[in-house]
């Protein structure tokens, strides 16, 4: 098993889509890369946002509804990383400000920035399955929905 722990990862097969799909995707909003990133039936075993379909449409659901809620998101880092035959994996930490509505939750103003294990497929070059988890209940503390 390779592990890594560099901001460039080079992941299964040196494709390095977690790495790309924050940065490229989530970050910088290039939403038609995920036609190139994500099977068309690519299966999603985390659960999804209120409303989120399954497949690649519930990927560009996803980052449609993060985009708009957090505008300013940045990846503060996604390490470490790991790779393994047609399996990558890694925790990333996102940073951002509530400007919009997210998952029924009216934009608070508040600063936030939340982590998350991904872990995916990857079958020609595209991720076929994904498996992750977020810190949801951190991030539902910081936008004032819970509390702390």
């Amino acid at each position: 098993m390779q592990v890594k722990t560099n901001k460039e990862p080079e992941m299964a097969g040196g494709t390095g889509l977690i790495n790309r799909f924050y940065n490229e995707v989530i970050v910088g909003g290039n939403l038609s890369l995920i036609d190139e990133l994500v099977k068309d039936d690519m299966v999603d075993h985390e659960e999804g946002l209120p409303g989120q379909p399954r497949g690649k449409e519930g990927v560009k659901f996803y980052v449609n509804t993060l985009r708009s809620a957090f505008p300013d998101l940045a990846v503060k880092s996604i390490e470490p990383v790991l790779a393994e035959g047609d399996l990558e994996a890694g925790y990333s930490v996102l940073a951002g400000t509530h400007t919009g509505d997210f998952a029924g939750i009216p934009a608070s103003g508040n600063a936030v920035e939340f982590g998350g294990t991904d872990i995916i497929r990857v079958e020609d070059g595209k991720v076929a399955e994904h498996w992750g988890s977020t810190d949801t209940l951190r991030l539902m503390q910081q936008m004032g929905a819970v509390p702390r």
